[in-house]
């Protein structure tokens, strides 16, 4: 394919099939933002969507674009991206992330489109166009952010518990619910910021390739509102299997574990954005929802259903860049 005469429908229908990609990322990981939230009781689940997705669509105003600038140079080398390999990562990631959702799985969307873009990338020109340094630390991030968010939380709860030892239960639960309202918000922003900024990446690069961006690739305005956008109107889709799971099924929470939670996983998420590396909001949460539950008692928390967590993280990647590799070789045989 002739990369320089690219139709201007075909370029306009991929950014549209990465914006789907962002809907669904949206929609996927709209528990992570409202789980804590929701399963506390403190906000009904339309409303708890309409906070997030208000904060996820800001989030472009709180932080700078090293995310995007890591997908879009720092995976794979930008000089072999093509249209076939963009539309073959979307739709790897794309497929793993409607089956996972189906599940009900909380696998990672970020890693769905970076095992996607490498599987793509590897199968058009081979391993030597992988950046090893930039997915090396996407791959560090897989243990590092849910460790941390676990740690944080971990060390929250605790804090907190030791603050409020003199307090009445009743007082607890009636400050912290209005508590969750700013750990919710502070998350949400987080989850918009990395997460948005990852198929900001993708078009950016997409356009970079085809010549619109000139000699410097960046990513321009229209693009970050375009994804910001469509995260916002996925996670007001909802996502309610994913929201159980992550709410209910790791351990119940009351309102001061749900705050500890999202701080925790905020803080987690603005350290790994302003560091510019994509991490997984569903890993994020997972650590911190495990870390509140595990300071109560180990049994508080159903490791069963944390570990096919686990493993649909591990699973991810290479699911994820076999069907983009797949896909890729499939354009290849009916493309002109």
């Amino acid at each position: 394919m002739d990369t320089a005469t690219l139709a201007l429908p075909y370029l306009i229908a991929l950014i549209g099939i990465a914006l789907l990609f962002d809907f669904l990322n949206g929609l996927h990981d709209a528990a992570n933002s409202i789980a804590t939230i929701v399963s506390t009781r403190v906000l009904r689940p339309q409303y708890a969507v309409l906070w997030a997705a208000f904060f996820n669509f800001i989030a472009f105003l709180f932080f700078g674009l090293h995310v995007a600038q890591t997908l879009g140079t720092g995976i794979v080398d930008a000089g072999i991206v093509d249209p076939q390999v963009i539309l073959s990562a979307l739709i790897g990631a794309i497929v793993w992330n409607v089956a996972t959702w189906i599940f009900g799985i909380p696998s990672s969307s970020s890693h769905a489109l970076i095992g996607g873009l490498v599987g793509a990338g590897i199968t058009k020109a081979g391993p030597s166009v992988v950046v090893w340094s930039g997915l090396g630390k996407t791959v560090a991030a897989i243990v590092l952010s849910p460790l941390l968010g676990f740690i944080l939380a971990l060390l929250l709860v605790l804090a907190v518990s030791w603050a409020c030892v003199r307090a009445t239960p009743f007082g607890v639960d009636r400050t912290f619910r209005g508590l969750q309202f700013v750990s919710a918000s502070l998350y949400s922003l987080g989850h918009g910021g990395n997460d948005a900024q990852k198929t900001m990446g993708i078009i950016a690069v997409l356009l970079y390739a085809q010549g619109h961006l000139g000699n410097d690739f960046h990513v321009p305005l229209w693009v970050v509102l375009a994804c910001q956008s469509a995260m916002a109107l996925g996670t007001l889709s909802g996502g309610w299997r994913i929201v159980h799971t992550m709410g209910s099924r790791i351990t119940r929470l009351n309102p001061m574990q749900g705050f500890c939670a999202e701080t925790g996983g905020a803080i987690t998420l603005f350290l790994a954005t302003w560091l510019g590396v994509p991490v997984s909001t569903t890993h994020t949460i997972t650590g911190a929802i495990v870390g509140v539950g595990a300071a109560r008692r180990a049994s508080a928390v159903r490791w069963g259903v944390a570990g096919n967590i686990v493993i649909a993280w591990v699973v991810t990647l290479p699911a994820a860049a076999g069907i983009a590799a797949g896909c890729y070789l499939l354009t290849t045989l009916v493309a002109p």
